[in-house]
This record gives C-alpha cells, sequence and structure tokens, in this order.
C-alpha cells in the first residue's frame, strides 16, 4: 500500500493544524509544542504523533527524524504558524531581529528537512505596515533556500471554508523549485451559522456535573443539521481523510460550566445579539449569524487574561469550551485540556480545522498526491493526559517548567509522581 504523504508541524499547540492536514490525506508523523499542557493535549488526540515538547530553537532537522524514527523518509510538508513580533530595528533586517528568531528557525528546520513544500501560517497583521517588511524578507530567504512561494501571500477567512466564525490568517505556501506551484483554495459557498454549530448540543447548564467535571454522560442530543452531523461525525464522509477515532459518542465533553452571578446573567441577557456587552466587553452571538474571532487570552507573563468566550445566542451565559470547539471547526471527538482557563486558549490558538484542510487539501495536490481514506481507527490517548496541571505536564514530559507559566487548577488531588512517570511511559509504549 502506498504511503500517505507526511507532514511536520512546528509549534502545533492542541493541533489546529495537524488535524486539518490529517484529514486532507497527510500523516502528521511529528509536532513541536514548547507548552508542556498543550503537549499533552495534543497527544490525546494523536497517539501515534511524535510529540516534541520543547522550543523549536534548540532542536535540528535530524533531532526531528530520529526522534520521530523517521530515518532517510522523504519529508513531504512542514507546516506551522511561528509567533514573531514583525518590527525591524533600524539599520538591520526585520528577519535579524531576535524578537523574529523563531521565524527563522522555522525556515532553518524546513530547509535542513528538505521538505518538498511547506505552510507557513501567521497573523493578518504581517501583511501591513512595518510588519510587511519581514513577510518580505521571509519570501526572499525561502527564494534563496531553493524554494518557489505563491506570490503574493494570501489572508484568507475561516467563514469561506466552512467555519461558523469570522477569522482571518495569512498563509504562505511553498514547494521546491521544480515542484507544481499550489494555488490558494477557493472559497465555498455561504457556511454554517451559530445556530448550525450549537442546537444540537445538550444545554451544560441541565448538568450539575458539569460544574465540578468537563464531562457528562446520559444527556439529550438535540437534532443535527449538515455542520453538526459532521461534528458528531455521524457519516464516514465526516471524517474526510483522517483516521477514525475510537470514542465514546454518548458523552458532553470539555463543557465545564461557568457559574454566573445574577447580576452578570441579567447584563448578558440586556445585550442584543450581535453586540457586545459593556462591561465584560464580551461579544453576543446572533443565532443566524457568525462567532466573532475567537482569542486566545493572554499568559501569566502578560498578565494571565482568560481567554474571552462570546455570549450563547439565548441563553444568558459564555460558550462553553466544547461550543467554541463548534464555533472553531473542531469535531465532536477532540478533546481539550478539562479547565475552561487552558482549554479556551488552545483552542484560541488554533487554526480551524476546516481552513488548515482546505489549504492541506491545495498543497496535496501541488505535490501530485491523491489522498486516501486509512481503514485503520485510532484509540484515543489517556483522559488523565487532559487533567495535568502545568507542573505535572512538565514532570510526564521530563522537561522544565516553562518560566511565567500559571497554574489553573482542575480540583483533582495532585497525583503522585510514580503515576505521572507511569503514564509517561504508556503514552510513549503506544507510539
Amino acid at each position: 500500500m502506498t504511503m500517505r504523504p507526511c507532514a511536520i508541524d512546528l509549534f502545533a499547540g492542541a493541533g489546529g493544524m495537524s488535524l486539518g492536514f490529517e484529514q486532507a490525506g497527510f500523516d502528521v508523523v511529528a509536532a513541536v509544542e514548547i507548552d508542556p499542557i498543550h503537549a499533552a493535549v495534543h497527544k490525546f488526540n494523536f497517539p501515534d504523533c511524535t510529540v516534541l515538547p520543547e522550543s523549536v530553537s534548540g532542536l535540528t532537522g535530524a533531532d526531528i527524524r530520529n526522534r520521530a524514527g523517521l530515518g532517510s523518509r522523504s519529508i513531504d510538508l512542514v507546516c506551522g504558524g511561528a509567533p514573531c513580533q514583525g518590527f525591524s530595528m533600524i539599520g538591520k533586517r526585520a528577519i535579524d531581529d531576535p524578537r523574529n528568531a523563531l521565524v527563522k528557525d522555522f525556515l532553518r528546520i524546513v530547509r535542513e528537512l528538505d521538505a518538498r513544500a511547506f505552510v507557513f501560517e501567521n497573523v493578518k497583521g504581517l501583511t501591513v505596515g512595518k510588519h510587511r517588511r519581514l513577510l518580505h524578507e521571509l519570501i526572499a530567504e525561502f527564494e534563496a533556500a531553493g524554494y518557489d512561494v505563491v506570490a503574493p501571500p494570501r489572508v484568507l477567512n475561516a467563514r469561506n471554508f466552512g467555519v461558523p466564525q469570522s477569522r482571518e490568517r495569512l498563509f504562505l505556501l511553498g514547494v521546491k523549485k521544480g515542484e507544481q506551484r499550489p494555488s490558494y483554495p477557493a472559497p465555498l459557498p455561504a457556511g454554517p451559522t451559530c445556530h448550525d454549530a450549537l442546537a444540537d448540543l445538550p444545554e451544560a447548564e441541565d448538568y450539575p456535573e458539569l460544574l465540578q467535571s468537563d464531562a457528562a454522560g446520559n444527556v439529550a442530543w438535540g437534532t443535527p443539521g449538515a455542520y453538526a452531523r459532521d461534528m458528531r461525525c455521524l457519516s464516514n464522509a465526516a471524517w474526510h481523510f483522517g483516521y477514525m477515532r475510537d470514542w465514546d459518542r454518548s458523552l458532553l465533553t470539555s463543557s465545564i460550566r461557568t457559574d454566573h452571578t445574577a447580576i452578570t446573567r441579567r447584563r448578558f441577557a440586556e445585550t442584543a445579539p450581535g453586540k457586545v456587552e459593556p462591561i465584560s466587553r464580551l461579544f453576543r452571538l446572533a443565532a443566524d449569524g457568525l462567532s466573532n474571532t475567537l482569542r486566545a487570552g493572554t499568559d501569566a507573563a502578560r498578565g494571565a487574561f482568560t481567554s474571552p468566550r462570546p455570549i450563547h445566542y439565548d441563553r444568558n451565559r459564555c460558550v462553553t469550551v466544547r461550543e467554541m470547539a463548534r464555533l472553531h471547526g473542531f469535531p465532536d471527538w477532540f478533546r481539550f485540556h478539562q479547565t475552561k482557563w487552558h482549554g479556551a486558549r488552545q483552542i484560541g490558538n488554533a487554526v480551524p480545522p476546516p481552513l488548515a484542510r482546505a489549504v492541506a487539501s491545495a498543497m496535496m495536490n501541488a505535490l501530485g498526491r491523491v489522498p486516501v481514506r486509512p481503514a485503520a481507527s485510532v484509540a484515543l490517548g489517556d483522559p488523565a493526559l487532559l487533567r495535568m496541571d502545568m507542573g505535572e505536564a512538565a514532570a510526564f514530559w521530563r522537561v522544565e517548567r516553562p518560566a511565567g507559566k500559571r497554574d489553573r487548577k482542575s480540583g483533582d488531588v495532585k497525583r503522585r509522581q510514580t503515576d505521572i512517570e507511569a503514564l509517561r511511559l504508556a503514552a510513549l509504549a503506544a507510539e
């Protein structure tokens, strides 16, 4: 049987880009993610992928090959969204600014892996003002390294690719000189609304256990429309060209509740759909509209502001993490850290999988490969991977706890070090 093309995801987060590329027919064989909690969630959802829980700055292409057991296998594609400041220093090239070092690392790893193609994803702001200088220099560096870059680079909005959210991201596409140049994916017809995304989900506030836990069983599901059927994976086509996951369809997951005060609920009730509540500055969804851009909030180093979850269109509460996932295009089998803090950040940082899938399909076509739907299914990882605080996740990966990272406790009793080590060994054995 012909091998599926392989991809490596840098700056992988929880795995939005990984999922989109898998659904387009790629095998994501390695993922690099410095945050131990995000790395653990990626491992839960992609148990067969080698996760490297560290910064790309300390990795070489040879390191990735060796640790993922790739040997001399050809690397078809490297994807990722390197964080960058995009500010140029007077008299210096923007790409040489130390604040943009991770952008250079992305370029370096693509070159060291001799990848046939790459997808670089970033914020829309990289195309305007003084930030544009960095983008132009990055394109020139790729051209000098032997890659053809599709010009001009395009900003794509997830709303045009089957996602009920307005979210614009820059995508830079490139292939080795001599390969067929890819084309950007064409927008789809009108997509799903917030009602299409959320209406069939069980009402989280009907289940008291969701005040303490992120999952509930014996819940009442509504009648799904076309988009919700895909999110619930109710047909084989909903898996696209990805691996089916073995999962418990009866559970409502990633849905721990917020216990709003009566005053807060009153303010939410007074906020019209499509408007911003003036005190919290939270956006209220409109049933027949799209979500605003879901953002990640900030980490402890930048004030530890939580992700601003929008207000439900007909409930006087913020949406749950699962509802955010629906608005982002993550299927229901995909799980996040059980806390609202980390779960919402993981979604806000992610590329919406349907958008990533559209870009990945364009790259698949340019590489001359035909996507194949795999026959095998995949068992998800140990749910303990979703419950770790930062210290536990760092211990699991045997890395230093990141400086400035703050824990959001799940409320569970802290597990013993031996439990973490046993979980780590089991995850490694399953690779």
